[in-house]
Parts: structure tokens; sequence; C-alpha cells
């Protein structure tokens, strides 16, 4: 493995990023050697370069963008750096996975399969290869300490597990995607002595996972035999009457197609607007996805109890 490399710095240029990113990543069918590009900006401006970023894709080009922060990570600078609709472009892009974790040791896993597939050709065995995009966030968030299993780095991939599963026949799901991890860990807690049975689902890749459900579905259209998609399977225990509540510091409906998978009512948070200024915590008090608002949420959705708030 070379420990050499070398740094580019293109400034305020989205376009030029892509269109270098592009010619990079078609090294391998120019020159017939892979070049290993790794491209980075603030996600907000991604849209700068999409004309650029399009043909790249189209034309096979191979590289991994580093978009961050992303989302309300930058609230103090207004509504300009604040990116909302990027999810929904890492899932429409053909040719570009995208990724979304939260905690660092599913990026880590994310970063070493994401150098795997920019090489890959696509041979018996292998998953063919495309370019690879990862939505990260500078939010400093507590880090889980734990030991990944060899299934659970295959589910990081895949798209999604359960950070918590849930028990018996639960009425409520919490699926996340983003740093938005620790309102949906508090609310979870919060939910647990009135709720029991919460089940929370930490969603890696909208991307892998709709696109590996619409296969599935595409197979059984013309009826072949097709194995559940992921996302089929990670469902397929949660009782049809159970409402998701999808929650992502981006566009809800990046996340709201889940409740096509198996029929399941779904409620979807997230942000919708830009233009606000304020400290991340107020910024998502605002678009009502802090703690307290998915719990009001849950609350209109799923009536019991109420469910007690604990100072602090």
């Amino acid at each position: 493995m070379a420990t050499t490399g070398q740094h580019v710095e293109l400034g305020i240029a989205e376009m030029n990023l892509f269109l270098l990113l592009g010619a990079m990543g078609l090294s391998h069918s120019l020159f017939g050697a892979r070049l290993l590009p790794v491209g980075t900006l603030y996600d907000p401006f991604i849209a700068r370069g999409l004309d650029a970023l399009n043909y790249a894709c189209y034309q096979d080009a191979r590289f991994i963008l580093v978009a961050t922060p992303s989302g309300m990570a930058l609230a103090p600078e207004g509504g300009a750096h604040q990116s909302i609709g990027t999810p929904l472009i890492g899932m429409a892009q053909p040719g570009l996975t995208s990724f979304e974790p939260a905690y660092a040791d599913e990026l880590a896993v994310i970063l070493r399969w994401a150098f795997e597939h920019i090489q890959s050709d696509g041979g018996t065995g292998e998953e063919p290869g495309g370019s690879v995009y990862l939505r990260l966030s500078t939010r400093a968030i507590e880090q889980p300490h734990r030991a990944l299993s060899p299934e659970l780095r295959r589910d990081i991939i895949a798209g999604g597990y359960w950070l918590s599963e849930p028990v018996g026949s639960p009425r409520i799901v919490l699926a996340y995607q983003s740093a938005v991890a620790p309102e949906i860990v508090s609310a979870a807690g919060l939910m647990a002595e009135d709720r029991r049975g919460v089940g929370v689902l930490a969603i890696t890749s909208t991307a892998r996972l709709y696109s590996d459900w619409r296969r599935a579905q595409r197979h059984r259209q013309e009826g072949r035999l097709a194995q559940p998609s992921h996302v089929e399977r990670l469902l397929a225990h949660v009782p049809r009457d159970a409402v998701i509540v999808t929650v992502i510091d981006g566009h809800p409906a990046s996340l709201s197609w889940l409740g096509g998978v198996a029929g399941h009512r779904v409620e979807s948070l997230g942000v919708d607007a830009f233009g606000q200024t304020g400290t991340v915590a107020d910024l998502y008090r605002h678009f009502g996805f802090d703690s307290e608002s998915i719990i009001r949420t849950v609350e209109s959705v799923s009536p019991g109890r109420p469910i007690r708030f604990r100072a602090g």
C-alpha cells in the first residue's frame, strides 16, 4: 500500500472539483491504472457542480465524495450553508452510492467498503462498482463503545441495522439517519417506561436500502424468485399496525418511502425550509426533531399515557 499521494486545493470552485474527480476517476479506462480520488466540500454546495457530477457518474468515473458539514451543523451561518435536499440527490443519482453514518465506527466500515467499491469491476461474485458519496456532519456526538460483529458490519453496508430491536408487539419504531442519533436515543429512553418494546432502526444508507428493495420488487414483478430485500427483513417482525417515525437532518421525504415496504404508517420528521440562524439545538427544536418534538409526534400517532419529560 502506498503512503504517498497528492493534495489539490481548488478553493471555492465546486464545478472544477467534480470535473477533476470525474477525470481522475476515469484513469482506469484512459490509462489502464486506477487512481483513488477523494474529494471534499461543504455538503450544501454539491448543487453547484451537479452537471459535472452527473456526467462523471454517467461515464462510470470512480471516486469518493466526502461532503461535510451537512444539515443544520452550520446553523450559525444561516440558511445558505444548510443542506436540505442532498440526501435525495444521493438516492437518485445513478452510479453514486450514498451513505450517512451517525457514528465513527460505522464510518470506518463504510470507508473500507468504499475504497473496494470504487475499484470493483463487477467480476464473478463481485458487486458492480461505482462512486461513493459520504454525507457527514461536524456535530460532536457521544460514540457507542461496542465491538462490531461481522453481521453488524454487513448490515451497516447494506444500509441499516437495529440499534435497539423491537420487543414483543411495539406500536412505535423510531428510524433515523444522520447525526440526530442523540435525539433518537434520548426519545427512546424517555418512552421506555410508557411504551415498551420501541425499536430504534439506524439507517446508514437510504440509497442502498431503497435500491435493494426496488430490485427485489422488480424480480417479483417479472415472476423471478427473489430473496427479501434487506429492509424487508429488517421490518419483517414489526406489526403492521405499528407506526414508523422517521427522523433525518435533511428533507423528510428521504425516509418517508419506508411506509411502502410493508404498509406501515409513517410520520416523517426533518427539514423542509431554510433561512433560520441559531444553534443546532435551536434549529432541531424549530424544525421539530429534537427529542421532545419526537415524543410529541409519537403521542399524536399513538395515544396513550403521556410520556413524562425528565428535567435536564
